[in-house]
């Protein structure tokens, strides 16, 4: 290890009001610091910038602290190692993200290391194969319990929660599956790359009555990345006996967090349909389970890698930004190094 190296991590050093702005974050450097008895030096590969830090950018109970390194996964190298359970060279995934470097002890926070499928990227592990991939496969498997046959509506579906969400559901005999997006661009992506049945850009009219269109004769499940007008929307399309398994929010990150039930709430009583949350951090338990299912597949290419990838640590908080104003195609990344 050099010990004349720099390490840079991204502060919050204000709360945001409304949309955050690059002003309320900074980039500190500090130097590259050594590890101490059972923990190792990692030395970051791959950040992901998610949905959920806006929330944590609140503070609160569970919120970021400021003018502190804001955590994150991230997947990296280790090159030092005090850990008996982590060796130099070790790839591992863990949350201390947003920063050059971290010092982490194996199985503490969600530490891993990586199983390495050959033939696999390292970004697979922060996309489909990680926390992102997790969640869908959860709310698909678990919360909805997706039958085959049965027909879909995924919101957001463009991002890195939806794509997964398209490519696990059709892997699992979804028969029709409808995504939402924010763009003309977005809504051919979903039909002509992925293989969606059909999209529609929310912006085009009530999300109620394009939902309706593209789905004529109802849906069984909805994977909810939005709320607001497309979670009412879904309760009006839904089938009785309907599943909705809410991921995220985005219509309400940077406004109200404590908007009015949707209009048409009592469906769920009419209908006997089904609402409940997915929390990734309670489903790490089908870490194995998730790759074994998905790795054939993505070594014979049947699905795709679906990122985008900023370069340069000095580029997070632009992909966060972008993250939340919809400028990503999949899963959004922060690549540091070559």
């Amino acid at each position: 290890m050099t010990t004349n190296q720099t390490a840079v991590a991204v502060h919050q050093i204000a709360r945001p009001t409304g949309f955050p702005a690059a002003t309320d974050f900074a980039y500190a450097e500090t130097p590259v610091p050594s590890p101490g008895a059972g923990a190792a030096l990692v030395e970051n590969l791959l950040l992901s910038v998610d949905p959920y830090h806006r929330g944590m950018m609140d503070g609160g109970e569970g919120g970021f602290e400021l003018n502190t390194p804001l955590e994150g996964r991230a997947v990296g190298r280790v090159v030092a190692s005090r850990d008996s359970g982590l060796r130099e060279g070790d790839l591992v995934f863990h949350r201390e993200g947003w920063r050059t470097h971290a010092l982490v002890t194996l199985g503490a926070n969600g530490t891993r290391k990586l199983r390495g499928h050959e033939g696999v990227p390292l970004e697979a592990y922060l996309g489909i194969l990680g926390g992102t991939g997790l969640t869908a496969y959860a709310a698909l498997t678990r919360t909805a319990a997706l039958r085959e046959g049965e027909d879909l509506f995924v919101s957001a579906a463009a991002g890195g929660v939806g794509t997964a969400t398209g490519h696990i559901a059709r892997l699992l005999g979804a028969r029709r599956i409808i995504g939402s997006a924010g763009s003309t661009a977005k809504v051919r992506h979903l039909t002509g790359a992925l293989g969606f049945d059909a999209a529609f850009d929310y912006h085009d009219g009530p999300v109620g009555e394009l939902l309706a269109q593209a789905a004529p004769d109802g849906i069984d499940v909805y994977v909810d990345n939005v709320g607001g007008d497309h979670l009412a929307g879904a309760i009006d399309v839904l089938r009785e006996y309907g599943r909705i398994a809410w991921v995220g929010g985005i219509s309400m990150y940077n406004g109200d967090r404590s908007p009015a039930a949707p209009r048409n709430l009592f469906e769920v009583v009419h209908k006997s349909l089904r609402l409940e949350g997915v929390l990734v951090r309670n489903h790490t338990n089908l870490q194995d389970e998730l790759e074994d299912f998905l790795v054939p597949h993505l070594r014979s290419g049947h699905i795709s890698m679906d990122t985008t990838v900023a370069q340069g640590i000095d580029r997070t908080v632009d992909a966060f930004l972008g993250m939340l104003r919809g400028d990503n195609l999949g899963k959004m990344l922060v690549r540091l190094g070559d």
